[in-house]
């Protein structure tokens, strides 16, 4: 089995000591910590170099995905979907509807249907049921179809805040899936991300809605702000759960962001020399300033900060998987279902642009692509070449 798994390597044309770090979906067969994939991965890579250690992280967006799981707000879904599948469903009821939007000359044209499989598309039909709830409402009266939720406050309140800390998340997600992002920089909106849920936790119990409009337009009881602070709370501890393998390599990942701010005293052992050198050099912290990331490393000189561009090679091609795929996670499990030996694979991860070196070769410029083809639930290889 193990050597099918190598053979992939060669086959895909990656190189063992240029491995800079592995991202998975947490399916058991790879990440376990005897035998998984991981594991022997580690292994096979310890053979050539003792010194290499390989990152190894859960796919970022797939984790975010699955914290949605305690909101807990399957009840509210469930009116939503009865909701637009009583509208959508038959054709007569939906030219209907549509017809008393023209006359309500409202700001919506249409309901669309909630995909069960798309996170986003459950905030967006959240928010345009609730902008339509005065039309809904008055349609079902019309076709004598009864949803009492409609009318209940304890419903309506337990909406609203569905519909908001929806958005929220979907901001989340959707900066999460920007193009051309680096570990650091997703890094750095999930630990804003915590700190909102920390802070409108506070703010939701003491009766503040500043921020929580959808919530500010009904009237919750004390029991409900205690209830959606908890929830609120809750969602800030499974992130941080979660994501506890980014902390792991935080202290690297700022490093590598912020070379000319960040504590040599923290830096690894390997680099603390070349970043004085390099926090020295005035000519350097200009660059720094004025450049991208990439370019600014790319241009170090290789005989002088070698362990810094090493460094910064695992940073930058440490990546996540394809954003349209994890976002079409169908169940609300904790983890992923085991996959079988066979249908283990492994795709080459693909970068642009990448960094080249001082010896005059010219590195491989390689897009990421915007395939849509089965890439596997499995894991990403981050092949770092320069």
């Amino acid at each position: 089995m193990s050597s099918r798994r190598y053979a992939c390597m060669d086959t895909l044309g990656l190189k063992w000591d240029r491995l800079a770090g592995v991202t998975t979906d947490g399916c058991p067969n790879l990440t376990g910590k005897n035998v998984g994939l991981l594991k022997r991965m580690q292994d096979k890579v310890t053979e050539i170099d003792t010194d290499q250690k390989l990152v190894f992280l859960h796919c970022i967006i797939h984790q975010h995905v699955l914290c949605k799981s305690l909101l807990k707000i399957n009840h509210v879904v469930d009116v939503v979907t009865k909701i637009v599948n009583f509208i959508r469903a038959r054709a007569l009821n939906h030219k209907q509807f549509v017809a008393l939007l023209e006359d309500h000359e409202s700001e919506h044209s249409d309901i669309g249907y909630h995909t069960a499989v798309r996170w986003l598309s459950l905030g967006k039909v959240l928010k345009r049921v609730w902008d339509l709830k005065t039309e809904i409402r008055e349609f079902c009266q019309m076709k004598g179809k009864d949803i009492p939720e409609l009318s209940d406050e304890d419903c309506m309140a337990d909406f609203a805040f569905a519909v908001d800390v929806t958005a929220l998340m979907n901001e989340l997600n959707t900066k999460l899936q920007g193009r051309g992002l680096f570990v650091h920089e997703m890094h750095t909106l999930v630990k804003a991300f915590m700190r909102k849920m920390l802070f409108l936790s506070s703010q939701v119990e003491s009766n503040n809605l500043t921020h929580m409009q959808t919530l500010k337009e009904v009237t919750p009881s004390a029991d409900h702000l205690h209830r959606y602070s908890s929830m609120l709370g809750a969602l800030h501890c499974e992130f941080l759960r979660r994501f506890e393998d980014l902390r792991t390599i935080e202290d690297e990942m700022h490093m590598i962001s912020s070379p000319f701010t960040c504590s040599v005293d923290n830096a690894p052992s390997d680099v603390q020399l070349e970043l004085i050198d390099l926090q020295s050099d005035a000519v350097l912290a200009e660059h720094f300033k004025s450049g991208c990331l990439l370019d600014f490393y790319s241009s170090l000189k290789e005989e002088t900060f070698p362990n810094m561009k090493r460094h910064a090679q695992k940073i930058f091609f440490t990546a996540n998987f394809d954003p349209n795929i994890v976002d079409d996670n169908e169940e609300d499990n904790e983890e992923p279902e085991e996959e079988t030996e066979e249908g283990l694979g492994l795709e080459p991860y693909r970068f642009e642009p990448a960094i080249a070196s001082d010896s005059g070769s010219e590195s491989e410029s390689e897009s990421s692509g915007d395939d849509d083809g089965d890439h596997g639930d499995f894991g990403r290889l981050q092949n770092a070449d320069w």
